[in-house]
């Protein structure tokens, strides 16, 4: 987390926006063999949990029941120009979203993993459009395959670390002309935030 206060949020309700968003993060945790990381397609639950999945094999799965762990979700980055600015007599810097999420985490019953893969499922077939996949066009073989090879997770958030530096310190026609910079330079995602704030 940044250590300047003004790029945090006490709005757990952005925190379930950029998960959506993004789906995807890292879990980190200790175990016996040192610090372990694994990247994986992330669901928050109404209730404000976040699930998971890992292959069953993944250096992490087996030691995550029970334990504390921290998730980390990586919204949009990039580099900021000062030619944006006022004043260019300053240096570049770099905007960006992120969040932890700490807690500790139980691993799900079969019913809690088969929701929650439904769930990803239809969540990101609506977002390509068209006509959606259905998990029942898979084979019992191949689902039951599925099965024997991850094991579902949920991390209970108990404490939250979200840093959205979004050029908070500039003034708000300074922002949106970082927002339009940004837009022309590629990074139309950050430049939403960036005018969420700007606002």
């Amino acid at each position: 987390m940044h250590p300047n206060p003004l790029y945090r949020s006490d709005d757990s309700a952005t925190d379930a926006v950029l998960v959506g968003q993004i789906g995807f993060g890292m879990v980190f945790a200790a175990t016996p063999d040192g610090p372990r990381v694994a990247h994986t397609p992330l669901l928050m639950t109404e209730g404000g949990a976040v699930q998971f999945h890992l292959a069953r094999s993944n250096a992490l799965a087996r030691h995550l029941d029970g334990t504390t762990a921290l998730i980390v979700v990586n919204g949009p980055d990039a580099y900021v120009s000062p030619r944006w600015y006022d004043d260019r007599n300053t240096v570049p810097t770099w905007d960006y979203v992120a969040l932890e999420l700490e807690g500790p985490v139980r691993r799900m019953d079969d019913d809690g993993l088969e929701a929650f893969l439904h769930a990803a499922i239809t969540k990101h077939e609506t977002r390509l459009g068209g006509e959606p996949w259905r998990a029942d066009e898979s084979s019992e073989k191949m689902w039951a395959g599925l099965f024997r090879g991850i094991v579902g997770f949920e991390l209970t958030v108990a404490a939250r670390r979200p840093t959205y530096k979004l050029s908070q310190n500039k003034l708000p026609e300074t922002r949106a002309r970082i927002a339009d910079g940004l837009t022309e330079a590629g990074s139309p995602a950050l430049a939403e935030w960036v005018r969420s704030v700007a606002r």
